[in-house]
C-alpha cells in the first residue's frame, strides 16, 4: 500500500503547519456513520467518483482529509469533525482507493467554502475545536472508564488483550473506546465535541452502562 507517484493537485491547496492556525482550508468527506477520532485510524474504501479526486487531490498535497459528519440528507454539517493524514494507501486499477485515515486533530466547522471542485471544502479552527488533548485522567476516572469497559465488552462478548488497554495512555483508551464502541452515531458525535478528555471519559462510562443496561431490552441500538 501506498506505492506510487502522487497525482497532480485539484484547485486551491490545502494547508496545515507546525503551528496552530485558525481559518485554515480543509478538504473534507461528510460520510454519515464514519466517526474518526484523534491518534485513531479508520479505514476507507473510496469509490465515488468526487471522493477519488479528494484523496487524488490529498495525496497529490499532504494527504489530509476532514471528516464530519452530515446533519441530514440536505447536507447541512455538525459543527465539529476530525482532520485525519492518509497513513497507507492502495490505488486500485479501476481508479478506486483502500485507505488508512489516521486521526490528527479535531476542528471546528466555521464555514462551507465556494469551491470548483468536485468535493467539498470548508473553512475550519483546529485550534478552537481541540481542548479535548487536556490533562490526564484523574486515577479515580481511569479505573471506573477500565471497569466499565471490562463490563461492557464482557457484555457483548468481545475479546479484549485488557494488560495491553492497561498500557495505553488515557487518551489512546478514551478515544478508542469511543471510536470502536457501538454507540450510535448522536452519542459518537457528542462524545467527539466534548470540550475535555475527562468530559469524553465520563460520557464514555455513561453510555457504556447505559447501553449494557439496556441492550436486552431492545431500548439501545447498537449499530
Amino acid at each position: 500500500m501506498g506505492v506510487g507517484p502522487a497525482p497532480s493537485p485539484l484547485g486551491d491547496p490545502v494547508r496545515v503547519t507546525a503551528t496552530t492556525v485558525t481559518g485554515q482550508r480543509i478538504s473534507i468527506f461528510p460520510l454519515g456513520g464514519a466517526l474518526l477520532f484523534p491518534d485513531m485510524q479508520l479505514p476507507l474504501h473510496i469509490f465515488e467518483p468526487r471522493y477519488r479526486a479528494l484523496v487524488s487531490d490529498a495525496l497529490a498535497r499532504d494527504r489530509l482529509i476532514g471528516m464530519v459528519q452530515p446533519r441530514d440528507d440536505k447536507g447541512q454539517l455538525y459543527s465539529v469533525g476530525c482532520l485525519g493524514r492518509i497513513s497507507e494507501f492502495e490505488a486500485l486499477p479501476d481508479g478506486r482507493y483502500n485507505i488508512i485515515l489516521s486521526g490528527v486533530a479535531r476542528f471546528r466547522v466555521l464555514r462551507e467554502l465556494d469551491v470548483t471542485t468536485p468535493f467539498r471544502q470548508i473553512e475550519g479552527d483546529l485550534e478552537g475545536a481541540d481542548a479535548a488533548a487536556g490533562d490526564p485522567l484523574a486515577s479515580v476516572v481511569r479505573a471506573s472508564l477500565e471497569r466499565e469497559a471490562r463490563r461492557f465488552a464482557e457484555r457483548l462478548g468481545y475479546v479484549v488483550d485488557w494488560t495491553a488497554v492497561s498500557r495505553l495512555d488515557d487518551a489512546s483508551l478514551v478515544n478508542g473506546i469511543a471510536q470502536v464502541a457501538p454507540f450510535d452515531i448522536a452519542s459518537k458525535q457528542a462524545l467527539l465535541e466534548a470540550l475535555t478528555l475527562a468530559d469524553r471519559a465520563e460520557q464514555t462510562i455513561q453510555l457504556m452502562q447505559f447501553y449494557g443496561l439496556t441492550d436486552n431490552d431492545g431500548e439501545a441500538t447498537l449499530q
